[in-house]
């Protein structure tokens, strides 16, 4: 009960008692779990009871650490006397005598979410490195920061460039008249599509036509007019690029398979290092709010997770944390204009329920007896009655119920601000 004895009847057979105040903010949750609530604030204060005080170890401690709050009540009933803790938004209701409480709280409907928030970076997606196919000379390096789009140079080597054109089937082949293959289907699709088509037929077959075709990129391009396309001439990729680094500089020797740039999708995406424990929030498809360095706040969603950089092991995997990716809606444009150096905030949210009938967590009441149960003391002018009641998810101090007769607006018994 609040502060003071009361004596009003009860719906359901069993005695009500609460415990005494002992000064701290006891919550249930599991440890770590920062909640949020969405246009509900609350205040701090326990549940009173008239059995004896308990020690501060038998109180369920609040976490003072940024993480999720989680939440049915289940686990915090000790000896038969429910701890609740963390409400408020109490309204003065006398001073406990006649059986009526010290304040009362209005019960709510109000969305509650379970959030995490996480310091991220922005980046660029898919990472991959751009290695050499032949040996030879850099005579020309790569731009960093730079975006390229087919039939542009990512580098030079040898005093010849090297072209990025579009397609999924890497560069593995010299390729030249009487060849046939995907990559050949490939090659003559850029060559269309940069211009080149005229009289080309666009197959898998690399015939006189395709040779005429390439003479004339060549000699576009200031290179000898072979009619043959050369291993290491081009590089194949799904589309534009953003150059990461410069893995070569000018006038490095480089040999197959050496590196020589590192490359990404020009899409932005946000990483995040989470705790191993937080692994369910990585799910694909998982939705998070990204405050962006600007202040700006944009959705975006989990696409997956990603090792970290110079680390050896599996994928997103570490002993430090998970290291997830997030894909920001609006694409390039959400992080237009976005200091990359800067540090961004990511929200993950776990779990939300909308428009639920909502109060105080310290309202709740653990109803003794051979029923057992949660309950309210609702106050009708000056009387008051307990009802029972059902309670689902917590977040920042409030608590979800439901239960016969419950609406928004009631007026319930919470202890003494």
């Amino acid at each position: 009960m609040h502060a003071g004895q009361r004596h009003q009847p009860v719906h359901q057979s069993g005695d009500v008692r609460r415990q005494r105040d002992t000064g701290r903010r006891p919550e249930p949750g599991f440890p770590g779990l920062r909640p949020r609530v969405a246009r509900v604030q609350g205040g701090p204060r326990g549940v009173q009871d008239e059995a004896p005080r308990r020690t501060g170890r038998d109180a369920v401690r609040r976490s003072t650490t940024a993480l999720l709050a989680l939440g049915t009540v289940t686990a915090a009933v000790a000896g038969g006397v429910l701890f609740l803790g963390a409400g408020g938004g109490t309204d003065a209701a006398g001073k406990g005598g006649d059986g009526l409480p010290p304040a009362t709280a209005t019960v709510v409907r109000t969305d509650l979410v379970l959030a995490r928030t996480v310091d991220g970076r922005i980046d660029f997606a898919q990472r991959r490195a751009v290695k050499a196919a032949v040996e030879g000379t850099v005579t020309v390096a790569a731009a960093e920061g730079r975006t390229v789009r087919r039939g542009e140079a990512l580098y030079e080597l040898n005093d010849k460039p090297v072209t990025l054109l579009y397609g999924p089937v890497p560069a593995f082949r010299e390729m030249k008249t009487g060849h046939r293959g995907s990559d050949v289907l490939q090659l003559e699709r850029n060559l269309r599509d940069l211009g080149y088509g005229a009289g080309l037929h666009v197959d898998t077959e690399y015939g006189e036509d395709t040779e005429a075709a390439v003479k004339r990129w060549q000699k576009h391009l200031n290179r000898e007019t072979t009619g043959r396309v050369g291993r290491g001439d081009v590089v194949f990729q799904p589309g534009e690029v953003k150059v990461v680094s410069a893995d070569a500089a000018l006038a490095d020797q480089v040999g197959p398979d050496a590196p020589v740039l590192t490359i990404a999708s020009t899409k932005p995406v946000v990483r995040a290092l989470l705790e191993q424990t937080d692994g369910a929030l990585t799910a694909r498809g998982t939705k998070v709010e990204v405050t962006l360095p600007s202040g700006k706040t944009v959705p975006g969603k989990v696409a997956g997770t990603v090792r970290p950089e110079g680390e050896d092991g599996a994928e997103g995997g570490g002993q430090e944390g998970i290291t997830v990716e997030v894909v920001l809606d609006g694409g390039s444009r959400a992080a237009s204009g976005e200091d990359p150096e800067a540090t961004a905030s990511v929200t993950f949210v776990s779990e939300a329920r909308k428009g639920v009938l909502a109060v105080p967590v310290e309202a709740v009441v653990a109803l003794r007896g051979e029923n057992g149960g949660y309950g309210l003391q609702v106050v009708k002018g000056g009387t008051s009655e307990m009802i029972r009641v059902e309670t689902g998810m917590t977040a920042d101090g409030r608590i979800e119920v439901s239960g016969a007769g419950l609406r928004a607006g009631m007026k319930v018994g919470v202890a003494k601000p």
